[in-house]
């Protein structure tokens, strides 16, 4: 954030503080007022809050506060909406805190991992357009949460064995390892989601492999005694794999897990510590490569908006109280 915007609304004292003095005046107009698109906002930054407390009951003070004062104060660009002949809020400066499962930081972490491969999976699509698609989900039984971050190397070294067969069909891939709160509670179901793209020749001749071929496959990598659950879906060839980056490039964890129980989340943080969300491989690692880093920019330039007209600015502070952002005075 640069230094002539306000820290208005930012608390850097050591714990979570209570009501301040800056959040009594909860009858100004919401961010959602100004701008309905934005209204997430309220959502990731309320759930932050319980994120922030879960971190300070488990001790994990540093944690505690940053994630209490990220993204408490917003710096929204008002910028004229051409087709529309109105003016819309651009963000334009946001101090993020960037601890990995804050709600805010993998909410906006998503946004900017999605906004490049949107960018970039059409190149891809138009440099083999003669390649057909694959959406693949690879699952195994639930593990104690205790073993999760032991279960997680199991998984990716199964898959590394998957794409080493023979009968491997992909030559470009994107994996993500999405993780989700056990029905019952107290453990954790790690899971894969694959796009692969595959020779159009796969569904014509004897390499293609037939959803149980999958399934034994699998079986066969993760080195089980039953057979696991296993989805392969074919995209059509007049369909874009592109609309598939959503399910592929979502939250490693769902908010509504990280939220749910707070002895469940401190395990999860401590099994997830410096784990990979995301892999390429094949033809794909020279186009994707980005998305196995982590995103410099929780902005992005696609809000950025570089060269549009500047109308100026409104400032949004987060409301505790209202669990709300609201307007502040310039």
């Amino acid at each position: 954030m640069p230094d002539n915007i306000s820290d208005r609304g930012i608390n850097t004292a050591s714990s979570l503080p209570s009501q301040s003095e800056a959040e009594q005046d909860t009858n100004a107009p919401g961010l959602e007022e100004f701008s309905p698109k934005d209204k997430p906002w309220n959502k990731h930054r309320a759930n932050a809050d319980r994120v922030a407390a879960y971190y300070e009951e488990g001790k994990y003070l540093r944690y505690a506060q940053r994630v209490n004062s990220c993204s408490e104060l917003l710096d929204f660009r008002l910028v004229p909406e051409v087709s529309e002949g109105v003016l819309k809020l651009k963000l334009s400066s946001a101090r993020f805190c960037r601890v990995r499962h804050c709600p805010v930081c993998q909410w906006r972490r998503s946004l900017m991992w999605k906004a490049k491969a949107y960018k970039i999976l059409p190149r891809v699509v138009v440099a083999f357009p003669k390649y057909r698609w694959l959406f693949l989900t690879l699952t195994l039984k639930n593990c104690k949460l205790t073993e999760l971050r032991s279960t997680l190397s199991f998984v990716n070294k199964a898959f590394k064995r998957l794409t080493e067969l023979k009968v491997w069909p992909a030559e470009g891939w994107i994996k993500s390892v999405e993780v989700t709160r056990g029905k019952d509670g107290s453990s954790a179901h790690p899971h894969i989601h694959c796009l692969l793209m595959v020779p159009s020749s796969y569904f014509s001749g004897r390499d293609y492999l037939s959803q149980a071929k999958w399934v034994e496959l699998w079986q066969r990598c993760l080195r089980v005694d039953y057979k696991p659950i296993l989805d392969v879906q074919a995209i059509k060839p007049k369909q874009s794999p592109v609309a598939l980056i959503p399910e592929i490039l979502k939250y490693q964890t769902k908010e509504s897990d990280l939220v749910a129980d707070r002895e469940w989340f401190l395990e999860y943080q401590r099994q997830m510590h410096k784990t990979r969300a995301i892999a390429v491989g094949g033809v794909f690692r020279e186009y994707f490569r980005e998305l196995e880093e982590e995103p410099r920019d929780l902005i992005g330039e696609d809000e950025e908006g570089e060269g549009d007209l500047d109308e100026g600015h409104l400032y949004f502070g987060w409301k505790r109280k209202v669990k709300k952002y609201k307007l502040l005075d310039s």
